[in-house]
């Protein structure tokens, strides 16, 4: 479902925005602190026009597609994060199927 999402908001991106190409990829397993997760690469005769089809893929990323981590500190086992920007994560919350308590960090 990710990577067919991602494929999506790169189309619509190109469209938009009117540049050559986007490719994105998102990292998957171990992803050590202060190190990038996502990347994006964009194609275009105008630097205007490639960065705000970057921007527009990443806001969209984080709203449309549901990627979770696993946020993991010294002494626990580590506790799964959902993404806040997403959509999703709205009604979940509401239906009480992962809201809040999946997020609790033990202190």
């Amino acid at each position: 479902m990710a990577e067919a999402k991602m494929r999506e908001i790169a189309g619509e991106a190109a469209e938009k925005f009117g540049v050559y190409a986007v490719a994105m990829e998102h990292r998957l397993g171990l992803v050590p602190v202060k190190e990038a997760s996502v990347i994006i690469a964009v194609s275009s005769p105008h630097r205007r026009n490639a960065l705000d089809a970057c921007a527009f893929c990443i806001d969209e990323l984080k709203a449309r597609v549901p990627i979770w981590k696993k946020e993991v500190y010294q002494g626990e086992d580590g506790n799964w994060k959902q993404n806040k920007e997403w959509a999703g994560a709205l009604s979940t919350k509401a239906e009480g199927t992962g809201g809040d308590e999946t997020q609790e960090r033990k202190e």
